[in-house]
């Protein structure tokens, strides 16, 4: 499952400098206060968190996106 962002998300993103080609880097915060870190949007979707099986989150559930380029190895 991915997480399609809206113009709202990805005119922030645009204002940054990607994390590789094609790829942010960001860490999720929800209207409930929960982050999460280590979160890769690529085409203007939330594909992958690390350490979530699955997006335990819808787009309306999103407060903050913030761009922070915290690599990891994407696949073990």
């Amino acid at each position: 499952m991915t997480v399609i962002l809206s113009n709202k998300w990805l005119d922030t993103l645009m204002k940054e400098k990607e994390t590789g080609m094609g790829y942010y880097i960001v860490s999720v915060t929800l209207q409930d206060g929960k982050v999460f870190n280590k979160v890769i949007i690529s085409d203007g979707k939330i594909t992958q968190i690390f350490g979530e099986k699955e997006i335990p989150f819808q787009e309306k559930d999103i407060k903050e996106i913030r761009v922070t380029h915290d690599k990891w190895s994407f696949n073990p």
